[in-house]
């Protein structure tokens, strides 16, 4: 009788004379000289009375160097039409995990050099990670990019393991690696991938099996020849399907929602086998699908409990053209740990994220109030996000033929010296050299931290660093920050010529809102406004309309002077008694508040707000009085 996992072939001729050649793997024991097995081709033609060979042992597939650049089904078979493999090294795909005492226990981080992925979700060497990512943001070329690193920086090899995969699917990315240079044509052997197709047109023994033939290529490379390993599946719940297939056809009782009784058992025994040792290491990738994104479905659920990190590809990050498109706050990763990753590493990790998530607390004020109703502190936030976000985006080798960029491998102590360089708490020392010209005089003339600038279609927040832009400039007000103080500026229309730390303004006239007299300015917008209640005319209304422009822009100029002053200022209530009377018990002190309703010069009866407070103030009557604080 043979054992349990033994391979059985089935040869012989179908009716119609075609030669079957069907290889079998021993599942159960029946009895009587009887067993039940599970076909890994499909069993068409199969007949009672055929002869089957019993092997002797179970399935083995080929190993080593003479794997690389070629595509094998479940058997080791190449089906790429490149002719025979060599076989003399061969290896029984049903293994046991490495023992205990040949682990690596040391946590150690694999170097990926792509920057979103090593500074803020990195990956375990001989770890497993989870890449989560719906259809066009970039998982094949991720796939790709990790293939191609590993290579060269690492001289290490991946193999990829399709299970269930779409014909089509597995097709495009054999052609995108050698059009990529992953497999080389001209010299098979200096390819740096083997691939394992198990399609969904397969049986689902194939489909079950197809991940062990890969991952036993994977070993070879790993304990013989002492190399780091990538091992890419996808997808991890098709071999769950495939699994709770076969759990039915071999008659087992079925479990939770359907799936086979045996799945953390079949679970385990693949992923256990996927670790360090101290030759080498294999790091797994792999893709996981969520069925109806419930998470506590049992396929998904088991995976997670093997998984070292999570990458998760974000649709939205793909739509602004950031790529990898790698959400950096829904990616996670065990080894973020400052005993891990080290001091430096794991406070530039949650600055990130700490900026990136309040970035998007802020995008639905953004989106509805706008950018101009955020503190001076939030628009720096907002900022320094968006510049992290074009920061943790690289350009990838194996895409250089579709972008026309070269490709960047960037070290993990480089990201972490660029981002504190360029995105770091040193944001603060960058300036802008800031030039307002009329033709007249220079109305401004030095550095600044950040303006914010009226165009014909809209306003725009120029920080250091800016992409080069030029634009025309509206009649309206001219934002500047030096440091923690904001300056106001009147602009009478213009052009605006915007470089990466240099911005030149060319206006027909400007004034700073400290040097507008606000009775003068007062008394300009009445007579703009009786102008032109009088114009008459298409060309004298048009003139009339310019100059009230003009006017409500100085005295809006001057406003905001005025309303950016009161918040560095302390609020003194004075609450009346009954009789209209006060008294200074009665006088309440509340220092560093902004507050949210708009200040008027009548007593109020209602609640008051105060910034970043919940509590309310008492319902009572009370006046409002403005004091300077100069110390």
């Amino acid at each position: 009788m043979p054992n349990i996992y033994n391979a059985l072939v089935v040869k012989g001729q179908d009716t119609v004379g075609q030669q079957i050649n069907v290889t079998c793997e021993v599942q159960q024991l029946l009895g009587n000289n009887r067993v039940r097995a599970v076909a890994m081709s499909a069993t068409d033609g199969l007949k009672r009375g055929m002869e089957v060979i019993d092997t002797g042992a179970p399935l083995s597939v080929p190993v080593g160097g003479a794997t690389l650049g070629r595509i094998f089904n479940v058997l080791g078979e190449p089906i790429d039409n490149l002719g025979p493999v060599d076989i003399r090294t061969t290896s029984p795909i049903h293994r046991s995990a490495p023992a205990f005492i040949q682990l690596d226990t040391k946590l150690s981080i694999f170097e990926t050099g792509i920057k979103v992925v090593d500074l803020l979700a990195p990956y375990r060497r001989g770890g497993k990670i989870g890449l989560f990512g719906g259809a066009g943001v970039g998982k094949t070329v991720l796939i790709m990019e990790l293939i191609n690193n590993i290579a060269k920086a690492h001289g290490g090899v991946s193999v990829f393991g399709g299970v269930g995969e779409r014909t089509r699917e597995g097709n495009d990315l054999y052609m995108e690696m050698k059009e990529s240079g992953v497999i080389n044509e001209q010299n098979i052997a200096e390819s740096k991938v083997a691939l394992v197709y198990g399609q969904m047109n397969e049986p689902p023994g194939a489909r079950m099996r197809v991940g062990l033939t890969a991952l036993t290529m994977a070993e070879y490379f790993r304990d013989v020849n002492e190399q780091d390993v990538l091992l890419f599946i996808d997808n991890i719940f098709r071999f769950v399907q495939a699994g709770s297939e076969v759990s039915a056809l071999l008659g087992r009782m079925p479990s939770a929602v359907g799936y086979q009784p045996t799945l953390s058992t079949e679970m385990g025994s693949l992923q256990e086998r996927i670790t360090s040792t101290k030759e080498g290491s294999i790091t797994s990738i792999q893709a996981v699908y969520v069925p109806a994104d419930d998470l506590t479905d049992p396929a998904p659920a088991t995976t997670f409990a093997h998984l070292d990190a999570t990458t998760v590809l974000s649709r939205g990050l793909a739509a602004k053209g950031i790529y990898p498109a790698v959400d950096p706050l829904d990616s996670t990763s065990t080894m973020l740990q400052p005993r891990i990753v080290g001091e430096e590493h794991y406070e530039t990790a949650q600055r990130v994220k700490q900026t990136l998530q309040r970035y998007k607390e802020l995008q639905d004020i953004i989106a509805i109030l706008g950018l101009d109703e955020l503190s001076e502190e939030d628009r720096l936030t907002v900022a320094r996000a968006r510049k992290i976000e074009r920061f943790l985006s690289q350009p990838f080798f194996v895409a250089e033929v579709f972008t026309g960029s070269p490709g960047k491998y960037v070290g993990l102590a480089e990201t972490i010296r660029g981002y504190e360089l360029r995105n770091g708490e040193q944001i603060e020392e960058m300036t802008l050299n800031l030039c307002v010209l009329t033709p007249n005089r220079i109305v401004w003339d030095s550095e600044v931290k950040e303006i914010i600038l009226s165009t014909n279609s809209g306003q725009i927040g120029i920080l250091p660093n800016h992409a080069p832009i030029a634009t025309a400039v509206d009649i309206g007000i001219l934002r500047i920050r030096l440091n923690d103080q904001w300056l106001t500026m009147a602009l009478m229309g213009g052009f605006a010529r915007i470089g990466s730390n240099e911005i030149t303004i060319l206006v027909n006239d400007a004034e700073k809102g400290s040097d507008i007299d606000p009775q003068e300015a007062q008394q300009t917008l009445e007579i703009a406004e009786a102008n032109l209640s009088k114009a008459e005319g298409k060309r004298k209304t048009i003139e009339a309309n310019l100059a009230l422009r003009r006017a409500r822009t100085r005295v809006e100029a001057i406003n905001m002077i005025s309303n950016q002053s009161t918040r560095s200022h302390l609020l003194i209530l004075s609450v009346k008694k009954k009789d209209g009377r006060l008294t200074d018990n009665n006088i309440f002190i509340i220092s560093s508040f902004y507050v949210k309703q708009k200040i008027k010069k009548r007593p109020l009866s209602a609640p008051l707000l105060c910034h970043n407070r919940s509590e309310h103030l008492p319902r009572i009557d009370f006046q409002i009085i403005i004091v300077p604080v100069n110390n």
